[in-house]
């Protein structure tokens, strides 16, 4: 292995290590919510808010590193050391509060701030890596090493409903453990070389940020990732209530409880890190609209399955949400891949940056919906809905395959 070769394997590892262990603070209050119901008897509403306010906290963050240029102007990795240090400590913070107080969802408001120095960001420095393709033709690594990475961010976010498992009801475990694992994801990140792709710090122009929506292939792209978060942090927040309420129907609720919390590991976390890492794969060789028109059809086909098995056997649901998790995310990075190769160089940060904003408002949509939703028409319907988002997605991307300026993309489209 050449010396660039084992700098490159070297500071993508750490460099997914680390972002597997700071996104692990998105889902950290999420994950406890069924603790925090039995032992303080926070409404659902108070629940979606432990989420949603994290997807309020970085589609902020997000704009004003979008508008100031920040992921293409400062050093990428003390931008994602100081976001993940300030995101450690606002999680942590929530220990001495009592669960109730409004405080706590300002806390995570400010922890999904500083995701936005770290998501972006940590997709941008694996970008600087890539091995570049001729265009049009099926070679080159952009999907696979964005997928991988994206692949980190997936098992990150599903970290805390392991912790979770095996603390028992003291949620405290959960929360102090993920607000430990982040903060050394701070300093480690320290440790990342950045690629020779990596471009040199650009004028500040805040106007090039409405880039991401006046290009035509780049506002397809971005139609694209829009149809995929319709669904993904949706299914991703309400999945381990649902599997936990279909459990309690078979088994003891102390099982139930375990073996919820668990599936809902492997479900996000498994299932979701092979399927980006296969997806980037695959994308590399048949092409990005290719992996991401058919895992969007795969997805949105069990958005529209699986609330029907709700109180089915446990083995049964468990393998159908399993193939959701597996495809829900595969085609995540190869959106944010796409982007990267359309954009100019000197602006993939901010585009990355611009397409994860817009997504994740997206996301507070669809997390507050799906409460009224199953309280009204039950589990079937609720996830039924979640299926129109692949539905425009694979109409996006579709349109994108047939433009001109597909060419661009590496991976190849056609």
């Amino acid at each position: 292995m050449t010396g660039a070769s084992h700098s490159k394997a070297f500071s993508l590892t750490v460099l997914a290590l680390c972002e597997l262990a700071a996104m692990a603070l998105w889902f950290s209050a999420t994950a406890v919510v069924p603790s925090l119901t039995a032992e303080f008897a926070i409404s659902g509403a108070r629940a979606g808010l432990l989420t949603s306010a994290v997807q309020a906290g970085f589609v902020a963050g997000t704009l004003g590193s979008a508008v100031l240029g920040l992921a293409d102007r400062l050093d990428p990795r003390r931008f994602f050391m100081a976001s993940a240090l300030v995101a450690a400590a606002a999680n942590a913070a929530i220990l001495v509060l009592d669960p109730r107080a409004d405080a706590v969802i300002l806390l995570r408001f400010v922890t999904g701030a500083c995701m936005a120095g770290i998501y972006p960001v940590g997709m941008k420095m694996a970008t600087t890596w890539a091995r570049p393709g001729a265009p049009g033709e099926r070679k080159g690594d952009m999907g696979l090493l964005v997928g991988l990475l994206v692949a980190a961010l997936t098992l990150g976010s599903s970290v805390p409903h392991l912790f979770n498992a095996f603390g028992g009801v003291d949620w405290r475990f959960t929360i102090a453990a993920v607000s430990g694992v982040a903060a050394s994801a701070a300093l480690f990140i320290n440790l990342v070389k950045l690629g020779p792709a990596h471009v040199a710090p650009r004028r500040f122009r805040p106007r090039q940020a409405l880039t991401a929506f006046a290009d035509p292939a780049l506002r397809l792209a971005n139609g694209g990732y829009l149809g995929h978060m319709w669904e993904l942090y949706a299914m991703w927040a309400w999945i381990g209530v649902f599997l936990d309420a279909s459990f309690r129907t078979a088994m003891d609720p102390g099982d139930a409880a375990f073996w919820a919390r668990a599936a809902t590991f492997a479900v996000i976390g498994l299932g979701g890190a092979f399927g980006c890492a296969t997806g980037g794969w695959l994308a590399d060789r048949v092409g990005r609209t290719a992996l991401t028109m058919g895992a969007l059809a795969v997805s949105g086909s069990c958005a529209l399955v699986t609330g029907f098995l709700f109180g089915a056997d446990p083995w049964l649901l468990f393998a159908v949400a399993l193939v959701w998790g597996v495809a829900v995310p595969a085609d995540s990075a190869q959106f944010s891949a796409s982007i990267a190769e359309l954009s100019p160089p000197d602006l993939v940060g901010t585009m990355l940056t611009v397409q994860t904003c817009a997504g994740f408002l997206l996301t507070l949509l669809t997390i507050h919906l799906m409460p009224p939703l199953v309280a009204q028409a039950g589990w079937a319907v609720a996830f039924a809905v979640l299926a129109i988002g692949p539905v425009l997605g694979v109409l996006s991307m579709a349109r994108l395959r047939a433009h001109p300026d597909s060419v661009k993309i590496a991976g190849g489209l056609r």
